[in-house]
């Protein structure tokens, strides 16, 4: 599924979505729109086990809320902090690929997907600058980077607007790894694929879980992880998990 605003490329069980709203990659109501759609593709593709987002052209990755859209500010608030939050609970691993610069919403973006990479060049930073503009990041920002760096940090990062370079965002722990320039989208798609081998259905029981735990809490985790171990002892990947542990060899896994 490809519209004016996203675009949508599936390969090797691995979906990639790309931001194309030129020049700065910046998200409008329409954007969020298509945005949705192609999310709603993804997770209802079996085929696709893993979810890469990035944005076109080499300078942006994503430059958040678009300002031309104004008068749909309102709206955007709303709509962007749901679907940032819907990234960050969707049922298949997310990779975000950083090229270029992820500021503001983009930077929030990347704060929702489950791994983030990001290109070392001179002019890619990251960073929640909203309060430059006498605002506050609203897209799941300011609960996220403290999710991700304790509270802090965050507010460091945050009250003073800091915009890091790849290399400093790694040493932190606000990504997890610096590609060369250029390799980003290489990077990305190794990871993808060795999630990809992964049994697909013990990796959605994984990150259910694990997302019951960040929105829900311990005891409602708990409850899924039980669930998800009932499903899982009983499918075709655990007998195919089992099976190559004895015959030993590498296993197959299907999601069945």
């Amino acid at each position: 599924m490809d519209s004016a605003n996203v675009l949508v490329e599936k390969k090797d069980n691995v979906g990639i979505l790309t931001i194309n709203h030129p020049p700065a990659n910046a998200v409008n109501l329409a954007t969020l729109e298509d945005f949705n759609k192609a999310l709603d593709d993804l997770e209802n593709d079996k085929s696709v086990r893993v979810v890469i987002i990035t944005g076109a052209g080499e300078k942006t990755f994503c430059a958040g809320f678009d300002v031309s859209d104004a008068a749909n500010g309102d709206k955007c608030r709303t709509y962007g902090s749901q679907t940032w939050t819907r990234v960050d609970r969707f049922s298949k691993p997310v990779i975000a690929a950083i090229s270029g610069f992820a500021l503001g919403g983009g930077c929030e973006l990347a704060l929702a997907s489950h791994f983030r990479l990001m290109e070392d060049k001179p002019k890619a930073t990251i960073g929640l600058t909203e309060l430059n503009l006498g605002i506050i990041p609203g897209w799941g920002g300011c609960v996220r980077m403290a999710r991700t760096l304790g509270r802090s940090k965050a507010l460091d990062l945050i009250l003073f607007s800091q915009k890091l370079t790849a290399a400093e965002a790694l040493a932190i722990g606000l990504i997890d790894k610096v590609s060369a320039p250029g390799e980003v989208m290489k990077d990305a798609m190794e990871l993808a694929l060795r999630i990809v081998q992964r049994p697909p259905l013990g990796v959605t029981g994984v990150l259910k879980t694990i997302n019951t735990l960040l929105y829900e809490g311990m005891d409602e985790a708990l409850k899924i992880e039980q669930e998800g171990v009932v499903k899982v002892m009983s499918s075709k990947d655990a007998q195919e998990g089992f099976g190559a542990f004895f015959e030993k060899r590498q296993p197959v896994f299907k999601g069945e």
